[in-house]
C-alpha cells in the first residue's frame, strides 16, 4: 500500500496552495473530513492533475524494473454480451430489455464460439461475460475457457458484476454465501468492479432501486477476494449524486482495499443519457479528469487507475494517462452496453489496438 497521502494547509484557497504529502491520515466520516476532500476537489484542474500524476508515479515507479513511470498497459478482450434480457431495470441503463421486447435475445454457444474465434484471431486474451440479470446458466461461464483451453482468460460479469453474482448464487442454491467459489468452480477468472455505481444506498435507491445494496456489493468483493479471486472497483458518476456521495463512495473503497488487497485497478466513467429513463444533466470531460485525479490521489492503496475512453473517447482517454491513470483499460473488439446510451467511441481492437493514443503521452505501452 502506498504511504502517503495528500495533505493541504490552510491557504488552500490562496492561487498556490502550499501542498505536501505526509503519512496517510485515518480520519473517521465527519464534516472536517469531507471538508478538506472538497478543497483538495476544487483544485484548479492543471493542479489536481498535476497532483494526480505525482501519485500515479509514486504508485508505479518500482513496475517494470524502473520504468513504471513511462509504461502505460492495456490488453486486447472482447465483451460477450451475451443476453440484453435483465429484470433489475436500472434506470441509467439503455441496453436492458425484457422478454416481452422484440428485440431480446440470447446468444448460443455456437455464437459464443464464433465471437472467441474472431478474438483469438487478433491476439485476444481475455473474455468479459457481460449480460443483463437473468436465470443462471453456469455453461456460459465453463464453456470459453474450455472451448479454449489456455488462450482466454473468462473475465465472467454479469451486468452488474458483483451485483449480479448475488442471484447467480441464488439459483446455484447458494444463497449468496459460498456462491462466488462455485462459479470460480465454473470457469470464473476474475470478478469486474461494475455494478458499484455509486455506495450510496440514497443514491442506489434512486438510480437503481432493485440493484443490490452498497454493503451487499462489498461483501461479495470481499468474499471473491478471500478466494483469490481479484477484482476491479468502478464508480459511475454524473448523476444523481453530490460530491460528498463521491467521496464516500472512494473511502469505502478505500477501506475495503485495506482489509482485503483484492482490488487490482480502479475505473470512473460518466453517465452516458441517451435512451435511458433517468433524467440527469450529463458532466463533461473537464469534470471526468477532475474526478478521475481525486479518485487517483485519495486511492492510495489502489496501484492502478484505468482511463475510461470507452466513454470519454481516444483523446480524452489519452488526457486522463496525465491525470492519475497508468492503464489505457482494453481495446475491446466489441462493446454494446454503453454504446446502447449513444456513446459516440466504437471500440476496434483489429483497427486501432490502442497503442497511437499511449505513445504520445507515455512509451513504450506493455500489452
Amino acid at each position: 500500500m502506498a504511504d502517503s497521502f495528500l495533505v493541504l494547509d490552510e491557504s488552500i484557497h490562496t492561487q498556490q496552495p502550499a501542498l505536501r504529502f505526509h503519512d496517510r491520515p485515518r480520519p473517521r466520516w465527519g464534516a472536517h473530513h469531507r471538508g478538506r476532500c472538497r478543497a483538495l476537489y476544487t483544485l484548479p484542474l492543471n493542479e489536481l492533475g498535476a497532483l494526480a500524476d505525482h501519485r500515479r508515479n509514486l504508485a508505479k515507479r518500482a513496475s517494470y524494473d524502473g520504468n513504471g513511470e513511462h509504461m502505460v498497459t492495456y490488453i486486447i478482450d472482447r465483451n460477450i454480451n451475451y443476453t440484453n434480457v435483465c429484470n433489475v431495470y436500472c434506470k441509467f441503463c439503455a441496453f436492458y430489455r425484457t422478454e416481452k421486447d422484440d428485440d431480446h435475445y440470447v446468444l448460443t454457444l455456437d455464437q459464443i464460439d464464433q465471437k472467441l474465434d474472431e478474438l483469438t484471431a487478433i491476439g485476444g486474451i481475455q473474455i468479459l461475460m457481460q449480460a443483463g440479470i437473468i436465470q443462471a446458466r453456469p455453461r456460459l461461464v465453463s464453456h470459453p475457457p474450455r472451448a479454449h483451453p489456455g488462450k482466454i482468460s473468462a473475465h465472467q460479469h454479469s451486468r452488474l458484476q458483483s451485483a449480479g453474482i448475488l442471484p447467480f448464487c441464488r439459483n446455484l442454491r447458494d444463497a449468496g454465501a459460498g456462491g462466488p467459489a462455485k462459479i470460480q468452480e465454473a470457469g470464473l477468472g476474475s470478478v469486474p468492479g461494475g455494478g458499484g455505481e455509486i455506495l450510496v444506498d440514497r443514491v442506489r435507491d434512486r438510480i437503481a432501486p432493485l440493484k443490490c445494496k452498497s454493503d451487499q456489493w462489498l461483501g461479495v468483493m470481499r468474499e471473491a477476494h478471500a478466494l483469490g479471486l481479484n477484482s476491479s472497483a468502478t464508480m459511475m458518476f454524473g448523476h444523481v449524486e453530490t460530491v460528498d456521495d463521491r467521496i464516500e463512495h472512494l473511502q469505502r473503497l478505500r477501506d475495503t482495499q485495506d482489509e482485503t488487497g483484492g482490488f487490482t485497478a480502479f475505473i470512473c466513467w460518466t453517465f452516458q443519457p441517451e435512451h435511458t429513463k433517468l433524467h440527469a444533466e450529463p458532466v463533461g470531460s473537464s469534470e471526468y479528469l477532475r474526478m478521475q485525479a481525486l479518485s487517483r490521489i485519495y486511492l492510495d492503496n489502489f496501484e492502478n487507475v484505468q482511463s475510461s475512453w470507452v466513454t470519454q473517447g481516444p483523446r480524452i482517454g489519452q488526457v486522463a494517462l496525465k491525470y492519475g491513470a497508468n492503464d489505457f483499460g482494453s481495446v475491446m473488439m466489441e462493446e454494446n452496453v454503453v454504446s446502447s446510451a449513444g456513446n459516440q467511441f466504437p471500440p476496434d481492437a483489429g483497427k486501432h489496438r490502442g497503442v497511437d493514443p499511449c505513445r504520445r503521452l507515455r512509451a513504450p505501452p506493455a500489452g
